[in-house]
């Protein structure tokens, strides 16, 4: 069966099934975040740079919020705003990128609560890219108001590759996703990553590959960045098991981040 390269940002719905099975735990997280940390932990206006294909736009639009999201992928934003139609809810959602964005005429900021959860951040391969999207994120809170931000940090001495597996379904679909990370160039400060899904739709079964490449960082690359933009404060760090009852320390000694992010 011949491997068919493809962005996986193309094929939305496959992407979507991959991620979906966080995302209840994910939004009861970030509502659960803005009533500990916002100030005042009232509001409901949301903003979601790189939405991807809008499962959290969809959950928290559900939730009563008023939502805004953007991604760079218009087959992400195409479906996002579908799904949200389709369930008779409303979003915002344009195409833009995470270090450049601006807010459509008649989007005003002042948002609660912002969130990039899965890594996404990490496409942004230069500092100045990725302090350009905090300060972008920080300008369009109101103070007071939370950026919550997910990614993996790196481990540079880490000597071989890594390999991910999930098994994920939705009706007649089941997809399978193969993620191989190889180790990171500490000079350059990214990493190469494959990511392979076999999908079988209807009893038809093909594999379409993704490569690209992350910019790394370890805990003292994340703190450095956050330095460089004072208008957000780190107010607590998780991990991705998103319990609010288990802090975490911005360390080293895990690999998966999600850190909380206060306007100030």
């Amino acid at each position: 069966m011949a491997t068919e390269l493809r962005d996986w940002y193309d094929t939305p719905l496959y992407y979507d099934i991959v991620f979906d099975d966080g995302t209840v735990k994910e939004a009861d997280f970030l509502e659960g975040a803005m009533a500990r940390y916002a100030r005042p932990g009232k509001g409901r206006r949301l903003l979601e740079p790189a939405c991807g294909s809008g499962r959290l736009a969809l959950e928290l639009a559900q939730r009563g919020w008023e939502v805004c999201g953007f991604d760079g992928n218009a087959h992400m934003t195409a479906f996002a705003r579908q799904r949200l139609e389709g369930a008779g809810l409303q979003a915002r959602l344009w195409e833009d990128w995470m270090q450049s964005f601006t807010l459509p005429k008649g989007v005003k900021g002042g948002f609660d609560l912002a969130h990039c959860l899965v890594s996404t951040f990490k496409y942004l391969h230069t500092e100045k890219d990725a302090a350009e999207c905090l300060r972008r994120v920080a300008a369009a809170l109101r103070p007071g108001g939370l950026f919550c931000l997910g990614l993996h940090l790196t481990d540079y001495d880490r000597g071989g590759s890594e390999h991910e597996r999930w098994v994920a379904r939705r009706g007649r679909i089941e997809v399978v996703c193969n993620t191989h990370t190889w180790p990171a160039d500490r000079r350059t400060r990214l990493e190469k990553l494959r990511t392979r899904l076999k999908i079988t739709d209807s009893g038809r079964t093909h594999t379409q590959e993704t490569r690209w490449e992350f910019r790394t960082y370890n805990a003292a690359q994340l703190r450095a960045l956050l330095r460089k933009v004072p208008e957000l404060e780190l107010m607590e760090c998780y991990d991705f098991t998103c319990d609010l009852q288990e802090p975490r320390r911005l360390d080293d000694s895990y690999a998966d981040v999600l850190l909380v992010l206060l306007r100030r």
